[in-house]
């Protein structure tokens, strides 16, 4: 096909595959954790970031991420605070970073604030000091989980048990709350605030459906995500449909196909 040639399409097919590898490997942790929506939260905090970078003038990219960072301190914090409800953290930094992008939107009104490619995602507008920082993050990003993999693996199933161990417990937590909105942070040029958690969740869901063991799963849920980013791009190129929504659909499609198969076979998730 043309659009294989085209520089644009390939910049888009390589930042997919980038964050399609390291999006679900994270995403097991969290999943099983049940921290799924801190995708929601900080990618929302993430958008405030963004839009002040318009105001700014600054790359946007970058100051998105930096307060996705700075939220993930805040998570951590708030759930040191509320122990007992330590849901109530993501609840309030989603409130707080909704409220600040819908203000800060409101000042740039007489500004040339172009957010939609971030709400919704334009991968075709990569460029390539975009995937650079998409490539650096997810080196970051997979050598923390080679590096720190049994920590994680030992606090995500009994987080007394780990701190018991010795396992430095808040730092872990903290370093998982960071990498994630590293990931966030890139990705809501690739398929949007809005639809980003999908890209964390919707591949391990698809992983736990069918997987024998933890390894199996996160094995799984990579293939997954990458059948659904790759095929996405390439459907929504030859058929000019929105890239980051045809990538999140393709996902919901595998996850449904996924359990009519193991419904029929008998089996329970």
């Amino acid at each position: 096909m043309d659009i294989f040639s085209e520089y644009f399409f390939q910049r888009a097919l390589i930042g997919g595959i980038l964050i399609g590898g390291m999006a679900p490997l994270l995403g097991v942790f969290l999943v099983l954790r049940r921290l799924s929506m801190i995708g929601d939260t900080l990618a929302h905090v993430s958008i405030a970031g963004v839009a002040l970078g318009f105001l700014l003038g600054v790359y946007p990219l970058a100051v998105g991420l930096l307060f996705s960072i700075l939220a993930s301190f805040a998570i951590e914090r708030l759930r040191r605070a509320y122990k007992t409800y330590a849901e109530l953290s993501i609840a309030i930094i989603m409130s707080g970073g909704v409220a600040l992008a819908t203000f800060l939107f409101t000042l740039g009104r007489g500004f040339n604030m172009d957010v939609t490619s971030y709400l919704f995602g334009s991968i075709y507008t990569l460029s390539w000091t975009d995937l650079w920082l998409v490539l650096a993050v997810t080196l970051v990003v997979m050598c923390m989980l080679i590096v720190f993999f049994k920590e994680m693996f030992l606090i995500m199933f009994d987080e007394d048990a780990a701190a018991v161990s010795g396992i430095p417990l808040r730092a872990l937590n903290l370093l998982t709350t960071i990498l994630t909105a590293l990931v966030i942070g890139v990705a809501i040029k690739i398929v949007g605030a809005l639809l980003v958690s999908a890209l964390l969740t919707v591949p391990v869901a698809c992983s736990l459906a069918v997987a024998k063991s933890f390894r199996h799963s996160v094995w799984i849920a990579l293939v997954y995500s990458e059948i659904a980013v790759v095929g996405g791009l390439v459907a929504a190129g030859v058929w000019n449909w929105a890239p980051g929504a045809t990538v999140v659909l393709m996902l919901i499609a595998l996850l449904i196909v996924t359990l009519l198969v193991r419904g029929r076979s008998g089996a329970k998730v």
